[in-house]
């Protein structure tokens, strides 16, 4: 990707491809917050004025993967790009586990002044909302989480993890776009072009590699692929009203959703006909949702 690419250039053919109409330029901008540990978290801040969400994306996504919601949405938000994820840094200790990822968010949340505002994680970010939710009530009115429950297990086969164990370079970005698409990852292979070329950098000896680290660690080292039971507790001491967001083809059964009904009786499920990356596949029917969810 050249050095001088405007990572903000798609949205009008974000908005075009889902029908959404956008009156006047949006106002975006990409902000870089260094936290305690020393490393840098990059966001991008949607409108202006007090943000009315934060948004939190899945494993090897980044923050541009709620554009299209967000175009539709029209309201003042945060999409922060996860440690070692976009253009935020990536860990020396590989660490990118919720609660550590949490730890990071919440550093974002008070340099920027955010909250309290509704919280949205779809996925890895789901997991890390659940446990900023739990340690900082004061900056979290609402809590959705996307198509993830501290009782999905992921190590077991799906698209996604298979799709991050494959090469951790490529000799082109129509190589990574005809490997997602052989996954079946994304709604139709343009869309899968926009969201590659924002998820990826040349190398030096020009191949092609991820933004996200994930990519470059062994499959034993990714921490996000396990087990989250852990967080059932944070989960049960959220304040928050919760909402769980349910794609028919995402990664969650109906023994796991059962699970989460019975732990948090007090939640709002929402099944979607959308796959993983509801924010992806129905970014519109997505913003209505979220709207309900604003005070």
């Amino acid at each position: 990707m050249s050095a001088d690419f405007d990572e903000f250039s798609l949205l009008g053919e974000e908005a075009e491809a889902f029908g959404i109409t956008v009156v006047s330029p949006p106002v975006v901008s990409r902000t870089s917050v260094t936290v305690a540990d020393g490393t840098t978290l990059s966001a991008l801040v949607w409108g202006t004025g007090r943000p009315q969400l934060t948004l939190l994306h899945g494993g090897g996504l980044n923050a541009h993967t709620w554009d299209s919601t967000l175009l539709e949405l029209g309201v003042p938000a945060v999409a922060i790009d996860l440690p070692g994820h976009g253009d935020s840094d990536w860990r020396d200790d590989a660490d990118y586990s919720p609660t550590t990822n949490a730890v990071a968010v919440t550093e974002v949340f008070d340099a920027l002044a955010i909250g309290p505002q509704v919280l949205v994680g779809q996925s890895l970010g789901g997991l890390t909302a659940i446990a900023v939710a739990a340690s900082r009530p004061d900056r979290v009115s609402g809590l959705v989480i996307i198509d993830v429950s501290p009782g999905l297990v992921t190590t077991g086969g799906n698209p996604v993890r298979a799709f991050l164990a494959g090469a951790d370079s490529f000799e082109s970005r129509d190589a990574i776009v005809d490997r997602a698409l052989s996954f079946g990852i994304g709604p139709n292979r343009r869309a899968v072009e926009r969201g590659v070329l924002l998820n990826t950098h040349d190398r030096d000896d020009g191949r092609v590699i991820f933004k996200h680290h994930l990519a470059q660690l062994s499959d034993e080292s990714r921490t996000f692929d396990t087990d989250f039971s852990v967080l059932w507790p944070t989960l049960e001491s959220v304040t928050a009203p919760i909402v769980l967001v349910r794609g028919q083809r995402g990664f969650l059964s109906d023994d796991v959703v059962a699970e989460f009904v019975a732990r948090v009786p007090s939640a709002r499920i929402v099944t979607v006909d959308s796959g993983h990356n509801v924010q992806e596949d129905i970014p519109v029917e997505l913003a209505a949702l979220l709207r309900t969810t604003l005070p």
